[in-house]
């Protein structure tokens, strides 16, 4: 480890914060995680040894004819247009330049990313994107207690457990707290909001792929002056159901991996932030905005960066707002390439696909769907036994299941959430269907 201080200097950043010892700044990490003395690796090998031996490594790995795997991540067929475009020089980097009025290219990409943002989500305006939906999620819930004045936060426990983990790490310093509204049915319940609230966080479809009622919870919170914030994990679901915009909502929050970028083991994803204009002064980031010079040439700009690192410091929106940029220019070119028609065929087809799994899967012995309301394109079910096994047979069979909620709901034992895209054809859902028999069996 390369650390660029004397240890003078060390010395003195201890004493001005009140710490004893570099040991005692880290003490909040666990004992049984941290390294003791030097790593245990072994010794180097030369190129050619690395890559036979990368090579050998692979050969363990093995690759699913088809997914059913969803909870916030999505398998959607990507264009080779975006891989080659994302890939030239000039765009190759996952950050927004500093020097950023000489990288036109790269700021016109932003403008139009946030342009299609807004198209979607039908609100006024997006910022330049963030690390994920969960930071995104936990930044428009700052964007409200700094807007509002006010303490506390309410979140459906039926939004995502890793963004309502994120979120209350987020809250976990500061004056602000996070209550969850509990569900029933699949939904959220319908709880008081007065008027010590500065904000309801509501995801549409939630993690169970229900679609809440989200005027409803838009005319609760703003009966009490507090801003209604949506989280959507799968964006397709624009492709069929009314905008936020038209809804009411005040921030919209949420995941765009959907757009162009591959699920690749978790990350790197894409977070999308978008507002109204009122709230706009409020949001993290960074925003791009179209100007022009003395001789009326158009030219893009970095019209809102709030940052720390500026000359906003401590009244900062927001320390931690890093933008994926490579990301979003990703799912520029994606939207733009299938377009609108393209949009709206893939999200009916996710919404078919799951339908047609659904029906199916009712009529299995020992099977059942969990909740009756309305989704788009995943859904709970019960099974007669480990859904940890039942994956594990599937997986053998070539096929990647669903995801297992128990661990984060524990009273839907033996429940698991499957997910449908363009991705599976029928006869892959036939074999899921059947295969799903069969592991009873």
């Amino acid at each position: 480890m390369y650390i660029p201080h004397t240890k003078e200097e060390i010395k003195e950043m201890l004493q001005v914060i009140g710490v004893s010892s570099i040991e005692e700044l880290f003490c909040d990490i666990p004992e049984e995680v941290k390294i003791k003395g030097e790593p245990d690796l072994p010794s180097a090998l030369t190129e050619i040894e690395l890559l036979d031996y990368f090579t050998e490594l692979s050969k363990k790995n093995t690759v699913a004819d088809s997914s059913f795997l969803g909870a916030g991540a999505y398998n959607h067929f990507i264009p080779a247009a975006v891989s080659h475009l994302v890939s030239r020089p000039e765009f190759y980097t996952a950050y927004t330049p500093y020097q950023a009025e000489i990288s036109q290219g790269i700021l016109q990409a932003i403008f139009e990313y946030q342009t299609l943002i807004c198209e979607l989500t039908g609100m006024d305006v997006s910022n330049a994107s963030h690390y994920n939906g969960a930071t995104a999620v936990a930044e428009a819930a700052l964007m409200a207690t700094a807007h509002t004045g006010r303490k506390k936060v309410l979140v459906s426990s039926a939004l995502h457990p890793d963004y309502r983990q994120v979120l209350n790490t987020y809250f976990s310093a500061r004056e602000e707290e996070v209550e969850e509204i509990p569900i029933s049915d699949g939904l959220t319940c319908n709880v008081e909001i007065n008027d010590n609230i500065a904000a309801v966080i509501i995801q549409s479809p939630n993690f169970f792929g229900c679609l809440e009622d989200v005027s409803f919870w838009v005319e609760q919170a703003h009966k009490s002056k507090s801003l209604s914030i949506l989280a959507i994990t799968e964006p397709f679901s624009l492709g069929i159901l009314a905008s936020p915009g038209t809804m009411g909502v005040d921030i919209v929050a949420g995941e765009g991996q959907s757009f162009g970028n591959p699920v690749a083991f978790g990350g790197p994803h894409l977070g999308f932030l978008a507002c109204k204009n009122a709230l706009m002064r409020k949001m993290a980031g960074r925003l791009v905005g179209l100007t022009h010079d003395h001789n009326g040439k158009r030219g893009f700009v970095l019209t809102l960066q709030t940052r720390e690192q500026h000359i906003r410091r401590e009244r900062a929106t927001s320390n931690i707002c890093s933008n994926q940029a490579l990301c979003a220019l990703a799912a520029t070119i994606y939207l733009s390439y299938i377009g609108k028609e393209g949009f709206r065929d893939m999200s009916y087809q996710s919404f078919q696909k799951a339908l047609y799994g659904r029906k199916k899967i009712s009529e299995l012995n020992g099977y059942e769907v969990m909740f009756a309301g309305s989704f788009f394109n995943e859904f709970l079910i019960k099974c007669p036994d480990s859904p940890v096994k039942i994956n594990e047979f599937l997986q053998r069979n070539g096929i990647t299941g669903g995801y297992e909620v128990e661990r984060h709901y524990p009273d839907l034992k033996n429940c698991m959430l499957l997910c449908f895209t363009e991705r599976n054809s029928r006869s892959s859902i036939d074999k899921l269907v059947n295969l799903l028999g069969e592991a009873v069996k």
